[in-house]
């Protein structure tokens, strides 16, 4: 690849000496036929971002079973922070989130002893909403706790988390209604970024249209685990026994917000067919579920297994799959190499992966690097035939 650019490099000198245009070969020179990093970020309007790519039409859309996606868990915890466009793609290690930083850290320390198994997910802080900074909202118990911070972080998790008591060290109050989550993460993943705001703008639309503004929540929340299948919703509300379930939905358009709505809220009816799981016993598949594998058009593999749990702070794995997107396209925002571990990769190691942010251009075959070098340097002998004709001459 370095002998290519370098050919590049020489021929493009004798081009400009000489008043000869890459122009001249367009077929060769295409701007999307050459493997380089070309200026992602001077224009906003990627294919990334485009909705047949990573949005609501892309072609990944219905190939797995949804039910089974989402591991067992008892306990949701809700950390408002700051708002989705702002969070950046590893907020449980970013420096410049100490909040969540601190909590992640804390939930790491703490898991063992926690008597329910918890998964803590980072939410906008809407001020409008009455939610800040620091707050934390508590499912199925229905609890917000207010003046969550960096020095406190521990004493909560002791308290309220592993001892099941009262925080003494902030304010409480019940809440109660109906709660939407959406993954929009767009940072952590174009797909979650693409698909997450227009559902929120459509769920907002439909819950106004409806009068249930003062009933309903919509909020957007970070990563979940699983962007493949995006948009990715969870609905915390009242079962037909009263109580509170959280309802996890994959694949979610904003054709089915009316029926999410009205179905799931309004009549407690799962809708089956993009249903993944939900908080509490670890669940297969419910009752219907065939009737989701089919309306997925999807050919169920035996074996095959769609495990997912990658909630962002309180997992180390991404088993969701950042990066997987369709056709080669990246669904990565960030060109940096996601571990377990958080141990950065050597820069010999990246060399050998490829850079996430080039893969989002189509990379040459073999062959077609070895016509361009053949065809770069017939145009060279050229150049330099013509050139010693002039002196000749």
């Amino acid at each position: 690849m370095e002998k290519v650019e370098l050919s590049i490099n020489l021929i493009g000198d004798i081009f400009s000496s000489h008043s000869v245009s890459l122009s001249t070969f367009p077929s060769l020179f295409h701007a999307r036929s050459l493997p380089f990093c070309m200026a992602s970020s001077d224009n906003p309007t990627t294919a990334a971002e485009d909705p047949a790519v990573n949005g609501f039409t892309r072609p990944e859309m219905y190939t797995e079973t949804l039910a089974g996606t989402v591991d067992s868990y008892e306990r949701h915890v809700f950390l408002c922070y700051k708002r989705h466009v702002s969070w950046p793609p590893r907020i449980e290690a970013s420096d410049a989130d100490p909040l969540p930083k601190r909590v992640a850290a804390a939930w790491k320390a703490r898991k063992t002893d926690m008597p329910l198994k918890t998964k803590i997910t980072v939410c906008e802080a809407r001020e409008e909403a009455g939610f800040s900074d620091g707050d934390v909202l508590i499912f199925p118990e229905m609890i917000r706790y207010r003046g969550l911070e960096e020095s406190n972080v521990d004493g909560f998790f002791k308290d309220v988390l592993v001892d099941g008591k009262p925080w003494t060290a902030g304010g409480s109050e019940a809440f109660s209604g109906s709660h939407v989550y959406v993954c929009a993460h767009g940072s952590r993943d174009v797909r979650c970024g693409v698909c997450g705001p227009v559902l929120i703008e459509k769920l907002n639309e439909e819950i106004k249209l409806q009068g249930l503004s003062d009933q309903i929540s919509v909020t957007a929340c970070s990563h979940v685990g699983g962007h493949k299948y995006a948009g990715n919703v969870i609905i915390f509300s009242p079962g037909a026994d009263g109580k509170i379930m959280g309802h996890w939905y994959g694949y979610v358009t904003p054709n089915d917000v009316r029926e999410l709505l009205d179905q799931h809220i309004g009549k407690g009816q799962i809708i089956q067919r993009l249903w993944r799981g939900h908080m509490g016993p670890a669940v297969a598949e419910e009752k219907g579920a065939d009737d989701q594998k089919v309306a997925n058009r999807e050919d169920i593999s035996e074996g095959k297994s769609n495990h997912v749990e990658s909630d962002n702070l309180s997992s180390k794995e991404n088993l969701g799959g950042c990066c997987q997107g369709v056709n080669g396209v990246s669904c990565c925002r960030s060109a940096s190499v996601e571990q377990n571990n958080e141990i950065e990769e050597t820069p010999e190691a990246i060399k050998k992966k490829g850079s996430k942010v080039c893969c989002n251009w189509p990379v040459l075959q073999q062959r077609d690097i070895l016509t361009a070098v053949g065809m770069i340097g017939a145009v060279a002998v050229v150049v330099v035939a013509y050139k010693l004709y002039r002196r000749a001459g």
